[in-house]
């Protein structure tokens, strides 16, 4: 499940980074690096966990099942955090530079 939600962040994510190429101020490029580099992540945990279980890693338990998934959701908003910051640091539209200044005058 975390290989699932992690590869559709990342097909989400590059659509919306394809869409608004032009216009990089936002930064979603590192959005969909983030999660395509997340998703090859889970990709080599599931070859490696399918060389151990064999077929049984086709028939999980429903409690693996929910921990995966809250484990993939977890990833997902860890991802949206650290590119929020990003575009926090960054500032790429100058808004938190004016809210600082209209602040300090």
């Amino acid at each position: 499940m975390t290989l699932l939600i992690t590869v559709f962040a990342a097909i989400v994510a590059t659509l919306i980074w394809y869409k608004k190429t032009p216009d990089n101020s936002m930064r979603y490029g590192t959005l969909a690096l983030m999660y395509w580099g997340a998703s090859i992540m889970w990709f080599v945990d599931a070859i490696f966990e399918y060389a151990e279980l064999g077929a049984e890693f086709f028939t999980p338990e429903a409690a693996d099942m929910l921990n995966d998934s809250y484990l993939g959701l977890c990833v997902v908003a860890l991802g949206l955090i650290i590119w929020m910051i990003s575009l926090f640091i960054k500032d790429p539209k100058g808004v938190i530079k004016k809210a600082l200044l209209k602040k300090g005058a």
